[in-house]
């Protein structure tokens, strides 16, 4: 080339080297410079780098990266994967792919915020905890008495694991009364009627159990029913001799209930499971699953990225390997693993460097779904670099945790570098 075209290249050049020396080159450049200095601007020489692995918020942090790093790429490859495979062979699969490619279109904020709703602790409210409340309660119904105790001057004593039981042995044709208290009206069942007392009856054992507490000072007699309280509906009365159980039932509407004959010189039991708190989902955004449900939100996100890139990458599949397996008598399952991922594994590759990347700098999602109980358990390095540099002000901490993902991100970007020219000179 002659001088001439030199100079033209370089003035072509000009405004790209600027543009990339200005937000490129030089940040890096003054963040490793700033680095080596604390918040007052005295050199420190390495002790910024030192606070990186003795501070906890900042070990915190890199110790939920390399979850992330090792998790979340990992799913959504894999199940992009799966999605793109079985879209392929189903006729609404554009539809499907178009929901699941639908998430990418909102925010990383907006998604923070629509997760922080999912995740509330409060099934009411929170859609993962009311999926939750409603499958635990369709195997394992819970109590609607958790509240419930014995009253003043009660027969019943504690039992022991959150049971009553009679202080005396009952016995047939005398009518047992077992009140209860602590239950407020309003969230007594549904099917509960007014409370009314047992009938002697000479072959059974019967009695009643009831809500023994009516409002106003002076209002109700104690250790009976009145008409203003209402029986507790299906409570569950055990009779127990020598530690074992002879008998057991569930009270009428009404608070009534019978045992057989066997039940006579046996002491009435409460068992703990009438007054076991009933289940309110999952604690998501407690300090043991907040990365996990974090990591949750993500994968709603990137898993439809994974899935367009995996997808277009099987078009390009030849179908004649496919249907050249089948032929030679492979199943649907070999099909997959020894064809079709060999032949993806270029696409995959990468799909799952790109996300190795995007999940090094992930920010928004931890920073808006934790609570602040929570915060500190969630840390990742992004948000500890936002912290220290406009939280603490400590722009040298703040430099070294930046140097440090820019470490990390180059082996990766290398390897991608690399794969990207194997596949040139193929």
């Amino acid at each position: 080339m002659t001088g001439t075209r030199k100079t033209v290249a370089v003035l072509f050049l000009l405004p790209a080297l600027v543009l990339l020396g200005a937000l490129v080159l030089y940040p890096i450049g003054y963040s490793l410079f700033r680095s080596f200095f604390d918040e007052s601007g005295d050199f420190t020489a390495f002790g910024n780098y030192k606070t990186l692995f003795t501070d906890d918020s900042i070990l915190t942090a890199i110790k939920n990266n390399a979850i992330w790093v090792v998790v979340a790429p990992t799913v959504a490859t894999a199940l992009g994967l799966i999605f793109a495979v079985l879209t392929e062979r189903v006729r609404w699969g554009t539809a499907f792919k178009l929901v699941i490619f639908m998430p990418m279109a909102i925010s990383m904020l907006a998604a923070g915020i629509i997760f922080r709703l999912v995740y509330e602790s409060d099934p009411d409210r929170g859609v993962a905890n009311a999926v939750a409340v409603s499958v635990h309660d369709t195997f394992a119904e819970s109590s609607a008495f958790p509240q419930a105790h014995p009253a003043m001057n009660s027969p019943l004593k504690a039992a022991g694991g959150g049971a009553f039981i009679t202080k005396e042995p009952v016995r047939a044709g005398e009518p047992v009364a077992l009140p209860l208290t602590g239950v407020p009206p309003n969230e007594m069942p549904d099917d509960a009627k007014a409370a009314k007392p047992a009938q002697a009856d000479p072959d059974r054992v019967t009695g009643a159990t009831w809500q023994d507490f009516t409002r106003g000072k002076g209002r109700g007699e104690p250790n009976a029913p009145d008409t203003s309280e209402f029986g507790y509906a299906g409570i569950r009365i055990e009779a127990v001799k020598g530690g074992e159980v002879v008998a057991s039932t569930e009270a009428a509407a009404d608070g009534t209930f019978a045992l057989p004959k066997e039940a006579d010189g046996a002491q009435l039991r409460f068992p703990a499971s009438n007054f076991r708190e009933p289940y309110n989902g999952v604690d998501w955004l407690g300090p043991s699953l907040i990365t996990p449900a974090v990591i949750g939100s993500y994968l709603w996100m990137w898993a439809g990225f994974a899935m367009v890139l995996i997808a277009a990458g099987l078009a390009s599949v030849p179908r004649e390997l496919l249907e050249a397996a089948r032929v030679d008598g492979a199943n649907e399952w070999q099909v997959f693993r020894r064809v079709t991922v060999p032949l993806l594994a270029p696409v995959l590759a990468v799909v799952l460097v790109t996300l190795m990347i995007n999940v090094l700098k992930i920010f928004d999602l931890v920073f808006v779904i934790p609570p602040g109980s929570s915060k500190d358990d969630a840390n990742v390095l992004a948000l500890q670099l936002y912290n220290s540099a406009f939280g603490d002000r400590d722009t040298g901490v703040a430099s070294a945790i930046a140097m440090l993902l820019f470490l990390l991100v180059i082996p990766v970007m290398l390897f991608n570098i690399r794969r990207m020219r194997r596949e040139a000179r193929r």
